[in-house]
């Protein structure tokens, strides 16, 4: 055998082609930073990439805090600076994952900057900043630019695969769509006032963290638009102790002192889609022993579907045109490799959990950026639908339930 053959033999196949960097730089650490950075951080690990995402930078008002964050999710650099980050040539991504109030200044300056932009939901803290993000995100997808928000749970596999059973008319023409999202961590009195009850900063309180995930799902599933709401809200308790440092995710302790809660404890709304099909949502932190039960189910003429977050890799099916004597709802195990997003991951029965939708949605985004599609899906127009709906929902509330069309 010839040396040089030989030593091909002895040094093994050639590696494979490394795929170009996409740099992301990411705007807040603590428990959707985290989230996120779970994704970006798990995805070109799991899934064959066009682009291979850099953990390039992350950013923070609290330098040390921000710098722990860097070093416990894996990324390369810190800054105190969300505009120096925008900045950085090794950045092609910015990911928002800040309070509600600043997601408009952020999302607004990184697409002008020439940015790809990852915005958590919702969107905004109003119809106006939404609509000032849609604008930027159209002009920057003439540049070729790409502009979502993290809806993460249209990404789990069970919620994909629904959707394609009601695209292919599995369940006939809609009826019901019934959703509820129910948590627990506000019943006791005395948890501290935290940014998320701040109207200047979370928008709204169960409506938009919780509501707003609920309309998108309902929106998502059926491929229609909600035209109108009728609506209450409550606020159950008014005042709670100030803020003692800083909250994780959803903990933290207070200080002497009260301060007024400016957002809605719960929401409970119906509303009609535009087949005319009825919807109902409700949105609570206040449900005590609920911890982040998600629930929903849609009825149509052939059949229904109903999903529990909290058995995240089931979905239930009803045939209604099977034989009586045989029908019924049956449970759907969702981890074929023929479900979407299971192709990459591991054998059937093997069950996924919350954080892999962060993983799918940073797939997702990367492929859209690889593709030149600049209007992914959820695109920032569909977060301004759903912003246009939570301000119908607060509209009717404040009129005691009067039904309130939402603007188109």
């Amino acid at each position: 055998m010839a040396g040089k053959e030989q030593r091909d033999i002895e040094a093994g196949p050639p590696p494979p082609p490394v795929e170009p960097a996409l740099g992301v730089g990411m705007v807040g650490y603590a428990f959707m930073g985290a989230a996120h950075s779970q994704g970006w951080r798990t995805v070109g690990r799991v899934f064959d990439l066009p682009l291979r995402p850099v953990l390039a930078a992350i950013g923070g008002r609290d330098a040390a805090a921000v710098r722990a964050a860097a070093d416990r999710h894996g990324w390369a650099a810190a800054e105190t600076d969300w505009r120096a980050l925008i900045a950085r040539d090794d950045v092609q991504v910015v990911d928002i994952c800040t309070p509600g109030d600043s997601h408009a200044e952020i999302a607004v300056a990184a697409l002008e900057a020439g940015k790809h932009v990852l915005c958590e939901k919702p969107l905004a803290n109003s119809v106006a900043e939404a609509e000032a993000m849609v604008a930027a995100a159209e002009a920057a997808a003439a540049r070729g630019q790409v502009a979502m928000v993290g809806f993460n749970y249209r990404r789990l596999p069970a919620i994909a695969y629904a959707r394609r059973l009601i695209a292919d008319g599995r369940l006939g023409a809609l009826r019901h769509v019934r959703i509820t999202y129910l948590q627990d961590w506000l019943v006791d009195p005395d948890f501290p006032l935290t940014w998320r009850l701040e109207r200047e900063h979370a928008g709204s309180g169960a409506l938009g963290d919780l509501g707003a995930h609920a309309v998108d799902l309902a929106q998502y599933l059926t491929g229609e638009q909600l035209v109108g709401v009728s609506a209450l809200t409550e606020t159950f308790v008014r005042e709670r102790p100030l803020l003692a440092g800083a909250s994780t995710g959803l903990s933290a302790s207070g200080a002497s002192g009260r301060g007024e809660v400016t957002v809605d404890d719960a929401a409970l709304f119906t509303g009609r889609l535009a087949s005319g099909a009825l919807a109902s949502f409700e949105a609570t932190r206040m449900a005590a022993g609920r911890k982040n039960a998600l629930r929903l189910e849609i009825n149509g003429e052939r059949g229904s579907l109903a999903f529990d977050l909290e058995r995240l890799n089931e979905l239930s099916f009803h045939d209604h045109t099977e034989p009586a004597v045989s029908a019924g709802f049956r449970r759907i195990l969702v981890t074929e490799p023929d479900h979407p997003y299971l192709e990459a991951w591991w054998p059937p029965g093997h069950a996924l959990g919350y954080e892999h939708t962060f993983v799918h949605q940073a797939r997702d985004l990367v492929r859209a950026i690889a593709a030149g599609t600049t209007a992914p899906a959820p695109s920032f127009a569909d977060g301004l639908q759903v912003q246009r709906v939570l301000a119908a929902v607060e509209e009717s509330a404040e009129k005691n339930a009067v039904y309130t069309p939402v603007p188109v």
